[in-house]
């Protein structure tokens, strides 16, 4: 994951930033009442670690972010705020190689869960069961497609700063019984002529419901849907909880 933003870094969180107005409220709402520490797990450029910081007051967080481009911005984004300065640590390994608080209020894992392979996964799910403080939950969500298959190009950005237009793009193919391979197109318009095209390509692990739910439940956790339909968003409880 480290590496395969470093091309793209540039134009993804700008592009991501209006996705956050859908994604913000009801990850706020799904972690009402937990207390820290948090963990957002590839949080990027930070956005959703400042829904966080919002949703619980005084909590501390721990954002985990591989990527030294994207960190770069996640980095600025919290030294320009007092309050995130005294309650933000920010990790740059990934969250299984990070030294994490022994025990977890909540772990955020918004668009991200791809970058986790089978394995990777069920190192996610022991970690959930034996850190997660009574009361404590994770929120994740799953975004399409559920298995491999080959998805046509579409324009998912088209964001305007200044007189410069940038353009995002993905396509993706199937890699494998459980991968993906998106081919991305990030497009650069000045006064809208065409200055900048750069492609880029990434793996993805793709995952249903089922087959989270039936991964959960061998470890204990309990998996339910929050938020608008759309989103694809899931809590994760310790069973019992």
């Amino acid at each position: 994951m480290s590496n395969e933003y470093e091309r793209s870094a540039e134009f993804v969180d700008v592009m991501l930033a209006p996705h956050w107005a859908a994604l913000g409220p009801p990850l706020a709402q799904a972690l009402h009442g937990v207390s820290g520490p948090i963990v957002d797990v590839g949080a990027g450029g930070g956005h959703g670690t400042r829904v966080i910081a919002a949703a619980v007051a005084g909590a501390e967080i721990v954002a985990v972010e591989p990527s030294a481009a994207l960190r770069s911005v996640l980095l600025a984004r919290v030294s320009e705020s007092p309050e995130l300065c005294n309650r933000v640590t920010v990790l740059p390994e990934g969250l299984l190689e990070a030294a994490l608080p022994d025990r977890l209020g909540a772990v955020v894992a918004l668009n991200v869960i791809g970058h986790f392979d089978a394995a990777g996964r069920q190192a996610m799910w022991t970690l959930l069961a034996e850190r997660l403080l009574p009361g404590g939950r994770a929120v994740l969500n799953l975004q399409p497609p559920a298995e491999p298959m080959t998805v046509p190009e579409s324009r998912f950005a088209d964001v305007r700063l200044g007189r410069r237009r940038y353009e995002g793009r993905g396509r993706a193919e199937p890699a494998g019984s459980d991968r993906i391979t998106w081919h991305m197109t990030y497009r650069t318009y000045h006064d809208d002529r065409l200055v900048g095209d750069l492609q880029t390509t990434y793996g993805w692990c793709v995952l249903d419901e089922q087959r989270l739910e039936k991964e959960l439940n061998e470890h204990g956790l309990v998996l339910s849907r929050t938020g608008p339909a759309e989103l694809g968003m899931y809590r994760i409880d310790r069973g019992g909880a």
